[in-house]
């Protein structure tokens, strides 16, 4: 596989790999670790709460949320609607 990255993050590399004593190939290798990590993490939970929305097992109804944002800035404010958990 090969990466390019921008000269300045090449140069920070460097300074990086020089000053922990560790290798460029293994500082790139663990930041991209660690960013397919996260990002698959927070992918599954996107994926997961979208099926949750979807079948009406949890989540805020449409509505609900609509009836409060109208409210806002009126007398009569109404409180946050409160999400929906079924199981």
């Amino acid at each position: 596989m090969t990466v390019r990255i921008p000269l300045e993050i090449s140069s920070k590399l460097d300074g990086l790999a020089r000053d922990t004593k560790r290798s460029k190939a293994y500082l790139a290798g663990e930041a991209i670790s660690s960013y397919v990590e996260r990002n698959a993490w927070q992918i599954a939970r996107i994926k997961e709460s979208l099926e949750d929305a979807k079948s009406g097992t949890a989540g805020i109804p449409h509505a609900e949320m609509e009836r409060w944002v109208k409210s806002w800035g009126t007398n009569n404010e109404l409180p946050p609607p409160e999400p929906v958990h079924r199981v």
